[in-house]
């Protein structure tokens, strides 16, 4: 027997909204008295393949807040690909609520199953977020030929080896109030392994924002095209935005990443917009045509759209927004090769290797 099953369920409480992201597919249910001895064990990707499927959900949100009192309650249905985005604004008891609960409509007429419960990650007041690249910055994952990418599907994340200066960076920075949001070009069905490393090594309550491969392929919501499968440009920006959308500008921000593909243009990118040194859709129109990048028009209209947001959101702040910037370097590089128009000083963006250090956020460079 199949049952709705969530993938997962990231909200984010800020000052004026809950932002909410979450996923849901099909999966089979055996029953309450088989134990699934797999949540005892390492999970390897090739256990999600089921998450290329696609298909509609329609789920009810409960909001409760601390005496269980419902406070809020919605229906909001998926995209084609089973995926949810939507923010609810926080106005009179909305501002009291402490947990969802969350039930799915659409599969079995007149039956509520319910999903889960769920209490929203609060980031308020003076925000500081840390997003970090995974593949080649966490974890030093290969993918350049068939048998790779075949290990890479049939064992656990833990089997590659662990960029163990990146880790000590990451989890410090977490250590010290930063919220940690991992923003990958690996698969969406690697979201379950990912989350298993990420425990393992101990941080728990990070957003992970990854590729959905269906977007490619789909004609009715093909965000993506075959193109993207090598370049990481739009992907990366465009969910670096969205993370941006569901917080609200941080105060302080910590971005990490490896010189391998495109994480130095995209940081920059950002970097300039966020300390307003020039009008972000100028900026765009300057950097759109970069190889890390190659937009068709379906997509610059969409990045764009979210650069406007962005600069409203910045201009409405009269607080700057301080960025931190790590890049993880190929063998004995002294810096990055960059677009022109991203020319900066070179204190911009901090170079380091994989070797163990003793890196603390005291001690780090403030940019």
């Amino acid at each position: 027997m199949k049952r709705p099953n969530l993938v997962h369920f990231l909200a984010i409480k800020t000052d004026d909204y809950i932002s909410v992201k979450a996923s849901c597919t099909m999966k089979e249910w055996r029953g309450p008295a088989v134990v699934d001895l797999s949540s005892f064990t390492p999970k390897f990707p090739i256990q999600d393949f089921r998450l290329l499927r696609s298909s509609q959900f329609r789920i009810r949100l409960i909001g409760l807040n601390e005496e269980k009192e419902q406070v809020f309650k919605k229906t909001y249905d998926s995209d084609h690909f089973g995926n949810f985005n939507f923010k609810i604004p926080l106005y009179g008891e909305r501002k009291d609520i402490t947990v969802f609960q969350a039930y799915e409509l659409k599969k079995n007429k007149g039956l509520q199953v319910h999903l889960g419960s769920f209490i929203p990650i609060v980031i308020q007041g003076h925000k500081k977020l840390i997003i970090c690249d995974f593949d080649k910055t966490l974890v030093d994952t290969k993918y350049s030929s068939t048998k790779e990418v075949y290990n890479s599907l049939t064992k656990p994340l833990s089997s590659f080896p662990t960029v163990t200066n990146s880790v000590e960076l990451f989890t410090n920075y977490i250590s010290d109030g930063y919220h940690p949001f991992i923003l990958s070009a690996s698969p969406h069905f690697y979201e379950d392994s990912m989350r298993d490393w990420l425990y393992q090594n101990k941080v728990f309550t990070a957003g992970i924002f990854l590729k959905d491969y269906r977007r490619v392929f789909s004609i009715i919501e093909g965000e993506l095209t075959p193109k993207d499968l090598k370049i990481q440009g739009l992907y990366k920006l465009n969910h670096l935005l969205d993370i941006l959308m569901m917080t609200g500008i941080p105060n302080e921000l910590v971005l990490m990443g490896d010189n391998f593909e495109s994480d130095p243009i995209i940081y920059l990118t950002l970097y300039k917009v966020l300390n307003k040194e020039i009008e972000p859709w100028k900026l765009w129109n300057s950097l759109k045509k970069d190889p890390s990048f190659q937009f068709n028009k379906k997509q610059n209209s969409q990045v764009l759209s979210k650069f406007y947001q962005l600069g409203s959101m910045i201009s409405a702040r009269e607080e700057k927004c301080h960025v931190k910037i790590y890049i993880r370097k190929k063998a004995n590089e002294k810096e990055v090769s960059i677009n022109p128009v991203l020319k900066l000083d070179n204190n911009v963006i901090e170079l380091y290797d994989g070797i163990p250090t003793h890196i603390k956020p005291s001690e780090a460079p403030v940019l």
